[in-house]
């Protein structure tokens, strides 16, 4: 009870500050909910005069609320389905910058995590060259059997666990209200939007799993001639201290560093378009934060990739999901694309195929009609999303992320090459995995994987068997003699209930309570 109060009252003053820098200064209330008016009419109210209109007021209020704040507002961006394509850009503005923490609190951690002098650990260590809100980079230098060599420390910063748990736990609360009272949030699933957001930080604050990350992602990449992973210095990994090579590159926000280089920045939009896509349906495993900071240009002309804390993965069903839908809009096959949603079970059947097709036709067909340079693989995906709303699709996760990553790689690519073809870029790509995995080769994978599920549930079936004449035998039981309730259980649902209806008494004023309080405070 005393927990609630207290999600309620920091839930209160995030809205403020929301609401203070005039987020909600331009919704439409015809748009919102009746129940949400009135609140929206108040946070109205409070928005500071003289905001300037052209400035992105939503990230400007989530990097005041902090880091968890800053987190969630990067992860919302990958989720246009649930804040829209206007808020999703300004929330593509924030930054996660700190203040660095100094070094001699870095050499503690560093310390405590392998138990011995950082002069131990390493030749060198740095002051830090990075610092965002779970972490910060120093450069650092060791040596070993193969001589001296630099790389990269990433430290935990201290007490960043606890501040996330706590935020994390409000918007869990929040989550759970809105979707026990708003169908569209039930739709949204936002109680398992803050769920992916939470193992998404749970995973950035555990370097060892980071570390995994990015060893799993090197060997699947080890054949690609154009793209480097930083090797891992395991000895140097901790669940706190992160330690991998360093790498000596340009960055690919360095364009007239990139020109100067002598690679064709034609050629390397390519790289970074088909590798993605490569890592996406080849390997069901991408880095799904690859923007420009994180993406650099050897000096052996590869594309290396840094900062493993966020990838996305894609099951078998997903990535053929994936291709065949690119190449159903490459080729025009619009009743294909529609039959792939409906036999990987994302559009219920209460739809029809027809009518699916000729919305997504409505998606398709204005990219034929402009020249490669202005059509946008992200956008056709996002479009695609919006349209499958209306048939009742649920939001999957995966793809989201993925879609949201596309948007930063052709972003990426289109920075290095203005003009880039993306779409017979892809094709490359898309074309040899749809050739490898469905034609007479495929089948016979599919053949072999089925023929393995089928061994292992005879296996396992005398086990079945019995576990279901056993339900059988109590159902048959429960249906004669009916189920009771002891006077111990009807007595703890009474409670229960009476516990909620003045818990939803209580919250309402202590919402009231707190936003009058948070108005004359500001």
């Amino acid at each position: 009870m005393i927990a609630s109060v207290f999600h309620v009252l920091r839930l209160a003053k995030a809205g403020f500050v929301l609401a203070r820098e005039g987020v909600f200064a331009h919704v439409d209330p015809q748009l919102v909910p009746p129940s949400a008016r009135a609140p929206l009419a108040v946070a109205k109210l409070i928005a500071r005069r003289g905001i300037n209109p052209n400035a992105s007021r939503v990230a400007i209020a989530i990097a005041r609320l902090g880091p968890s704040y800053v987190k969630l507002g990067q992860f919302l961006s990958t989720r246009p389905d649930v804040v829209g394509p206007r808020v999703v850009r300004e929330l593509e503005t924030l930054q996660d910058r700190m203040a660095a923490f100094p070094r001699d609190t870095a050499v503690r951690i560093v310390e405590a995590a392998f138990g011995r002098k950082v002069d131990e650990i390493f030749v060198g260590f740095g002051e830090p060259v990075a610092a965002a809100s779970i972490a910060q980079v120093h450069k650092a230098r060791v040596r070993d059997g193969h001589g001296e060599r630099d790389v990269a420390v990433k430290i935990l910063r201290p007490g960043v666990e606890r501040r996330f748990a706590r935020d994390l736990n409000d918007m869990f609360f929040a989550a759970r209200f809105a979707e026990k009272h708003f169908a569209e949030a039930r739709r949204l699933r936002m109680v398992e939007v803050v769920e992916t957001l939470a193992r998404s930080v749970r995973m950035e604050m555990d370097f060892r799993l980071e570390a995994a990350a990015a060893s799993e992602f090197a060997e699947n990449t080890a054949k690609d001639a154009d793209f480097r992973v930083p090797a891992i210095d395991w000895d140097r990994t901790s669940k706190d201290v992160l330690t991998l090579e360093w790498i000596d590159g340009t960055p690919l926000s360095d364009l007239a560093a990139i020109a100067k280089s002598g690679v064709d920045p034609t050629l390397l939009g390519r790289g970074v378009i088909q590798s993605f896509l490569r890592h996406a349906v080849r390997d069901g495993f991408f880095h799904a934060d690859m923007h420009q900071g994180n993406l650099f240009l050897d000096r052996e002309g590869r594309i290396a990739a840094v900062d493993f804390g966020i990838m996305g993965r894609l099951g078998v069903k997903e990535r053929r999901f994936l291709a065949e839908i690119l190449y159903g809009f490459i080729t025009r096959d619009y009743r294909r694309v529609a039959e792939v949603h409906f036999e990987a079970g994302y559009v219920p059947d209460t739809h029809r195929v027809e009518d699916f097709a000729q919305a997504i036709r409505a998606v398709g067909e204005p990219i034929h009609s402009r020249t490669a340079d202005q059509i946008s693989m992200a956008k056709l995906l996002t479009l695609l999303f919006e349209i499958t709303a209306l048939f009742d699709m649920r939001t999957r996760t995966e793809l989201v992320l993925l879609q949201k990553t596309m948007v930063v790689v052709e972003g990426v690519a289109r920075s290095l090459d203005p003009k880039i073809d993306i779409w017979s870029t892809a094709d490359a790509v898309v074309r040899g995995w749809i050739e490898q995995n469905l034609g007479p080769l495929g089948k016979l994978q599919d053949t072999a994987r089925n023929l393995g599920l089928v061994g292992r549930a005879a296996f396992n079936l005398p086990e079945m068997l019995e576990r279901g004449e056993r339900i059988s035998r109590r159902l048959e039981t429960a249906s004669q003699s009916g189920f009771e309730l002891s006077a111990a259980s009807i007595e703890a649902i009474g409670k229960a209930e009476a516990r909620r209806a003045r818990w939803g008494n209580l919250a309402l004023w202590v919402i009231a309570a707190a936003l009058v309080w948070l108005i004359f405070a500001g």
